[in-house]
């Protein structure tokens, strides 16, 4: 059994990298060693570390974007604004880092205070997903270094080569080799890497399945902290518009951008019925006019391969499954290279379906819901143990105001996509899309913990009462001594 990982560009199944499995343990060992150096350092060295990190990435950036593209499939036009992410991410972090993590001191009497400061956990492990190996993993490397601790970081066995980039342009700028470690492996790597006793905690980014079986593992393991970033069945409302164009614009937009494979997509169409059939007539339009192409193709495609044969053929499996089970048939998901995992965009109206799968269909596979109400909209919209994104499309302020107030997501927007989340906010979800520590702004939250300190400079103390007089015969009781 060899014991190199491969990588292969979806788009073309030639072998783009390899390198060597692991061993979990010498990392962990190597970060846990690192740590306490790294967090004595001033925030401002740090800081200044991770800038130069910003300024590598953006030297780099046609390479890394090429290598991004090859990877995963998606067009050069769209791993490009990957990397822009990439650098934009440490002016946030440190932004962020401030902001939700700063020292504060409250004066008392007779020269007490109250401090609160926040301290690094020590060695923290990164597990990346596929779909974004650059940004979506620096979204949680980029505050953990800030904040102080060591990272030992696993990428997706899908892509191991932007991983092993990525981690290249931190060692160059300056973050010791110690302090930010890479594993290479598949699954089962990540499993040990998860479980092992010498890490502090766990940030990742990736399916509800693996999210699920981490939360179980880290139960009864309260001292170590849990981050998940989880997906999302994503729904978008379209109402009462008369501008149905850019309606079926921002739900082609939120369905089909990256091929499907964004946490963010919407997965489900949840349409007023009598404004349905217009609005999906112009989607079908739309949908059959994106260009699905290799990532360097010219003219640029809208959407590339998802990331594998093996995604390809359980994507399409779903879309049958859905047909056998009642739905009707808008737009066909076809596979049109033949032994290469590209996929056209596939709508089916599932309104007719007794029951509909709550599950995430990581690709270009939309499902349309006629609806008669605004009330059962919502109720749609909610009928899902999910709940990352929502976007109401249409409909008026008051709509949205009980849109806003009534639908269960961490994300919900109006009159824009699903995706597309800002770096400046906080992003994730409830449900199986999250456990509550949500990412991007609000990582700061959970990469370093807050201390609680009364502090005074000279020794102050007295009992007042209970306590027994000299002679030890009578208890002293206020005021009468």
């Amino acid at each position: 059994m060899s014991e190199d990982l491969l990588s292969f560009e979806p788009a073309t199944g030639e072998e783009l990298w390899r390198g060597a499995v692991s061993n979990v343990d010498h990392e962990v060992e190597v970060a846990r060693r690192a740590w306490p150096e790294w967090a004595a350092k001033a925030v401002t060295f740090r800081s200044e570390t991770l800038r130069r990190f910003a300024d590598r990435v953006k030297a780099d950036s046609d390479a890394l974007a090429d290598l991004i593209a090859r990877e995963t499939g998606k067009p050069l036009w769209e791993a490009r604004t990957e990397v822009e992410s990439v650098a934009n991410k440490v002016d946030i972090s440190i932004k962020a880092y401030a902001e939700r993590t700063p020292n504060r001191r409250i004066e008392g009497a007779m020269g007490l205070r109250n401090a609160v400061r926040h301290k690094p956990h020590g060695a923290l492990a990164v597990l990346g997903p596929y779909n974004f190996p650059a940004h979506l993993p620096n979204g949680h490397i980029v505050p953990a270094l800030l904040a102080g601790n060591s990272v030992v970081f696993k990428p997706s066995e899908k892509t191991p080569a932007v991983g092993a980039k990525l981690v290249e342009l931190f060692h160059s700028a300056g973050v010791p080799q110690e302090v930010l470690r890479l594993v290479i492996g598949g699954p089962e790597t990540g499993k040990a890497l998860a479980g092992h006793d010498g890490i502090d905690g766990l940030l990742f980014t990736g399916s509800a399945r693996t999210g699920v079986a981490l939360n179980r593992q880290f139960a009864d393991k309260p001292g170590k902290i849990l981050a998940l970033e989880m997906g999302g069945n994503n729904p978008i409302v379209v109402w009462d518009t008369a501008d149905i164009a850019t309606a079926a614009i921002l739900v082609v937009q939120s369905a089909f951008l990256s091929a499907g494979q964004r946490c963010s997509n919407a997965r489900r169409l949840i349409v007023k019925e009598s404004m349905a059939d217009r609005l999906l007539e112009e989607v079908k339009t739309l949908a059959n006019r994106l260009i699905v192409d290799h990532p360097h193709a010219d003219p640029a495609p809208y959407m590339g391969p998802v990331i594998d044969n093996e995604a390809a053929d359980h994507l399409t499996e779903s879309f049958l499954i859905l047909m056998s089970n009642g739905g009707q048939v808008i737009r066909h998901m076809s596979r049109p290279i033949a032994g290469r995992p590209f996929l056209t965009p596939g709508i089916i109206d599932v309104t007719s379906m007794p029951e509909r799968p709550d599950i995430e269909l990581f690709g270009p596979l939309l499902q349309v819901t006629r609806v008669d109400s605004f009330e059962a909209a919502i109720a749609e919209a909610n009928n899902t143990s999910f709940g990352l994104s929502a976007s109401l499309i249409g409909g008026s302020p008051q709509i949205y105001d009980q849109f806003w107030a009534n639908a269960r997501a961490g994300v919900i927007n109006w009159n824009r996509p699903t995706n597309g989340a800002s770096s400046a906010a906080p992003f994730g979800g409830i449900g199986l899309s999250g456990n509550h520590r949500p990412s991007a702004f609000y990582a700061a939250d959970y990469c370093a913990y807050p201390v609680a300190s009364a502090e005074s400079d000279a020794l102050r103390a007295s009992i007042g009462v209970g306590l027994r007089d000299p002679e030890g015969s009578q208890l002293v009781r206020k005021g009468f001594l």
